[in-house]
């Protein structure tokens, strides 16, 4: 089994603090955003050393993507990381 498989992701949005979360072991992977009307801008990715390996920054953009889509939001991204997943 892959390390992927050994951890239960469930990604958390804190609206109230503008972003989504991975919170694993007592460490956080996160990824902020602005939202200014109908606009968006995914701003920034985060996972600790700790957690890096294991998808959970993908997990995060997708995520968090799938939710803007969903609210009809118009995407930007001034994280590069995120700015791989808009071409």
């Amino acid at each position: 089994m892959s390390d992927n498989e050994n951890i239960e992701i469930a990604v958390e949005h804190q609206i109230d603090k503008q972003r989504f979360i991975i919170p694993v072991d007592g460490h956080e992977a996160m990824l902020e955003y602005q939202l200014s009307g109908k606009d968006i801008d995914f701003s920034r990715t985060f996972v600790p050393n700790e957690l890096r390996g294991k998808g959970l920054a993908e997990r995060l953009v997708r995520h968090g993507l799938k939710w803007a889509k969903g609210q009809d939001l118009a995407i930007q991204a001034s994280c590069w990381y995120v700015q791989k997943f808009l071409k």
